[in-house]
């Protein structure tokens, strides 16, 4: 992965809303969205997936669990060839019972090159950003975030741009089609970046030309955005309902979109007696689909506020 804006309760009707492109060598084998199982055990994840190192960039499980990983630019650092798939990650965070603090104390130390993980569980109401190159874990809150190849909420101009769409579309789209339109249009620019403005990461100034746009293609076709993923989670009524949304990409443009929903997901943090909750969903099949394009004349409607996370008690 290497773009992600997250929208954590910043909207009454869709709480929940990630975007994300993955960017990675064509040549490189993944799958595209589906249910499937970690060779290491464990739920099932809902996923894409690397098949050259068996893991993936963004997965969630039934149980409430939801992961996403991106990669970090630091051509200064010799990457090590021996380190394991930061794509691995993923899957140990979504099958695991850790707690995020000893989760992450176990992962750092674990040899993994460069890299940003963001991990939630929201039946602890709880969202981590974390990296091996920060010193320590931050808790998420409220909020609209944006994560590239650097830092949580490094203002890279693609990222900039994506958190502005994103409250744009939040402000604007009147269901999840509309949404989810406006989130693959902004992932999908192609817009150019002044010299002036790209980021300083120590890569050739023609490669730091080409990785300035959210959807990006090299010169020679052989690296690029290979997905788009979305993840809106909608108030129907008193209950929560999740779409994940994928746009898979060939090397000659073609693009597929494969879509999955998940009921009552995320799940509640702690037991509302207001809102009728019948526990996670079970595994649905994945589809190929279209999106609705008229879904956008469609009018917004205001619904009751509840957090997905947890309030931090203030020490005593």
């Amino acid at each position: 992965m290497c773009l992600i804006g997250l929208a954590i309760d910043q909207d009454r009707r869709f709480p929940l809303v990630i975007a994300t492109n993955r960017d990675e060598f064509f040549k490189r084998p993944a799958s595209r969205l589906a249910w499937w199982t970690p060779a290491s055990g464990g739920p099932a994840v809902l996923a894409g997936r690397d098949m050259a190192g068996g893991g993936t960039w963004l997965g969630v499980t039934t149980l409430g669990r939801l992961a996403m990983v991106t990669n970090v630019r630091e051509p200064s650092i010799k990457p090590d060839p021996e380190a394991p798939s930061r794509g691995r990650i993923v899957p140990e965070w979504l099958a695991g019972e850790e707690a995020p603090d000893r989760f992450w104390m176990r992962t750092a130390l674990s040899g993994y090159n460069g890299f940003n993980l963001i991990a939630a569980d929201f039946r602890l109401g709880q969202c981590f950003w974390a990296s091996n190159r920060a010193p320590f874990p931050r808790r998420l809150e409220r909020g609209l975030y944006g994560l590239s190849n650097a830092l949580l909420e490094t203002p890279w101009p693609k990222v900039t741009a994506l958190k502005q769409a994103m409250a744009e579309a939040l402000r604007t789209a009147g269901s999840v089609d509309a949404l989810s339109l406006s989130l693959f249009a902004a992932l999908a620019s192609r817009d150019t970046v002044p010299d002036e403005q790209l980021p300083h990461t120590g890569v050739p100034l023609a490669w730091e030309r080409t990785l300035a746009p959210a959807f990006i293609r090299s010169e020679d076709g052989s690296y690029g955005t290979r997905c788009s993923t979305l993840l809106i989670t909608e108030r129907v009524n008193r209950s929560l309902v999740t779409h994940v949304l994928e746009r898979s990409f060939s090397p000659n443009g073609m693009a597929l979109l494969r879509r999955a929903t998940l009921k009552n997901w995320p799940p509640r943090y702690a037991p509302d007696p207001e809102v009728d909750d019948d526990g996670p969903t079970p595994q649905e099949p994945v589809q190929d689909t279209e999106l609705d394009t008229s879904a956008a004349l469609q009018p917004r409607k205001r619904t009751r506020v509840r957090s997905l996370l947890k309030p931090v008690r203030p020490p005593r």
